[in-house]
């Protein structure tokens, strides 16, 4: 006999078993849970400098020496709407002083002309200033092409070599400039109302210095593309630095292809970066002195920087970033630099994993290059021979104008392949095998470098330069998704020129005044339309041209169209 209550037991049993089985579910998922959280951890972990065993990552070195895919995206700078020739008229005369080096007064040149084109202003070709590291005073005539630099860009700006005296009551007078400071990174409308105030009252401004003046996102296209004409095509180098440059590429390709890298490891950028605990004592004094003369006073400590990739890689670091890419000790490599810091005891490391290093002095011997190596004009060769190579590589492109300028002209040359170190990323792989943890190092630094870009079209995001990446802006598809992104028609020169001898025949009209301002103005007109009519801008025919082509491009190609 059942005692009272028993036919309730079994039931209370059985939902104790099931109440144990879905706890034993809950804990199933929770230790899943656990170990997906490990695993993503783990995998986390490793990715951020760890040498765990994972998969081998396939970064093909062969591979490399071809352009990066295009995806139907062509450079092309062309106007794509309305964009008539300047006015008859300007609101005077635009004149800057680019400091900073080669690069650096590079930027500050293509921003000119963009004020200029803002304020209606008649540019003044761009004092470039006397660097103090390279003691440089060749000026714009010394280094580029000044009848080049005012043909492509007639349809936009006007350009004149100096500011012309002016005559009143039978005498002559000269227009003295107004000197302004711009405000670092200034939006448009600093140039549209308080330098352009000071243009209408005196005549002429002088903006100094005029480095980073202008802010690097406008939300205009055209502007963008109008710096890209400046920067891609007006700024072609002087005759003898292209001789020099093609000469030097020819003896490279000669052997087959070939890799530049950027060797950013001179006195200056170490100062600045604040990286000076593995030099000796000697060599930090150098460094710390010269910080306190050019530099702000900031605290840095070594170990910090380097965590966070701020400090430059050595030339060590470069060479096992590429023997662990796939890169054998056959590549040949030119190397643009300057005086390396610490010397040989830093090139000994890469010289044994890679020998076949040159530069301009040992490809070129020539009186022309010994003549003309010092100064900006070296550092031109150098930047025309690492556009022109195979594989770029900059070993510290923050800072950097140099590699900066380099990545965005290769990238608008036909998507060359560029290899960039991800410093940040990189550093903890690198800090792991100084303490010893040498297991997986190599696949530890595939695995970073398999998450850059390697040249192909990618959104630039910030910090990201304009002047690094000029997509979508500087580029143009057949038959695109976006109707912004249309390649220009065919017959986009025959509009320009329209418009340019629509505007000659109203200055035949101004040229009866009796006023030496617009008599000047119209014979700057007649030249701009004789320029016009006789050649084809370089930029036209490029937005035309195929830039899939796989073919080694040489200084014949790029003078043809930049």
């Amino acid at each position: 006999m059942r005692r009272s209550g028993q036919h309730l037991h079994r039931p209370h049993a059985k939902q104790g078993v099931g109440g144990l089985k879905g706890m034993m579910g809950k804990l199933s998922i929770a230790v899943a849970f656990l170990l997906i959280c490990t695993v993503l951890l783990f995998v986390s972990s490793t990715s951020k400098g760890g040498f765990g065993s994972v998969s081998r990552s396939e970064i093909k070195a062969e591979e490399l020496w071809s352009h990066a895919h295009a995806g139907g995206w062509r450079p092309s700078s062309a106007p794509r709407s309305d964009w008539p020739p300047p006015p008859n008229e300007s609101n005077g005369y635009l004149k800057v002083r680019c400091n900073g080096g080669l690069n650096q007064q590079r930027s500050a040149i293509c921003n000119a002309v963009l004020a200029a084109r803002i304020m209606n202003a008649t540019l003044v070709l761009p004092d470039l200033d006397a660097n103090s590291f390279w003691h440089e005073k060749s000026g714009f005539h010394g280094i580029y092409d000044v009848e080049n630099f005012i043909k492509t860009l007639r349809y936009d700006v006007r350009i004149v070599d100096s500011i012309p005296d002016i005559r009143k009551n039978g005498k002559t007078k000269k227009i003295k400039p107004f000197q302004l400071r711009p405000p670092r990174d200034a939006p448009i409308s600093w140039y549209t109302t308080v330098a352009l105030e000071k243009m209408r009252e005196h005549g002429a401004i002088y903006l100094t210095p005029f480095s980073h003046r202008l802010a690097e996102e406008i939300d205009n296209p055209e502007y963008q593309r109008l710096r890209c004409r400046v920067n891609y095509h007006a700024l072609r180098f002087k005759p003898h630095i292209l001789r020099i440059s093609q000469s030097i590429v020819d003896k490279l390709r000669n052997q087959g292809h070939f890799m530049s890298i950027h060797l950013r490891f001179e006195m200056d950028m170490l100062a600045f970066a604040g990286c000076f605990d593995i030099f000796t004592p000697e060599e930090q004094e150098i460094l710390k002195k010269y910080r306190e003369q050019n530099f702000a006073k900031k605290r840095l400590v070594y170990s910090e920087r380097r965590a966070i990739g701020k400090c430059p890689l050595t030339p060590e670091e470069v060479g096992l970033i590429l023997r662990s890419m796939g890169f054998d000790n056959s590549t040949r490599i030119y190397l643009a630099a300057g005086e390396l810091f610490g010397g040989e005891r830093f090139m000994k490391p890469f010289r044994a994993l890679f020998p076949r290093l040159e530069n301009h002095s040992s490809v070129e011997s020539s009186e022309e290059l010994l003549e003309n190596v010092r100064g900006l004009t070296g550092s031109a060769v150098d930047y025309m021979v690492c556009l022109l190579s195979d594989i770029f590589m900059p070993t510290y492109d923050g800072p950097s104008n140099f590699a900066n300028n380099l990545l965005g002209h290769r990238l608008y040359y036909g998507f060359r392949t560029t290899i960039r170190p991800d410093r940040k990323a990189l550093a903890p792989v690198f800090i792991n095998r100084e303490n010893g943890r040498t297991a997986g190092f190599e696949e530890a630094i595939r695995r970073v470098m398999l998450g850059t870009h390697f040249g192909g079209p990618h959104e630039r995001v910030q910090p990201e330069s304009f002047y690094t990446n000029s997509w979508p802006e500087c580029f143009c598809q057949t038959s695109p998704k976006n109707p912004a992104d249309k390649c220009p028609p065919d017959n986009v020169l025959e509009i320009l020129n329209g418009q340019l001898v629509e505007s000659q025949n109203v200055s035949k009209l101004i040229i009866t005044r009796p006023c030496q301002r617009h008599s000047y103005q119209f014979q700057l007109n007649r030249f701009h339309l004789q320029t016009a009519l006789s050649s084809r801008p370089v930029w036209i025919s490029l937005a035309l041209r195929d830039s899939n082509t796989r073919r080694l491009m040489s200084m014949r190609d790029y003078s043809g169209f930049i």
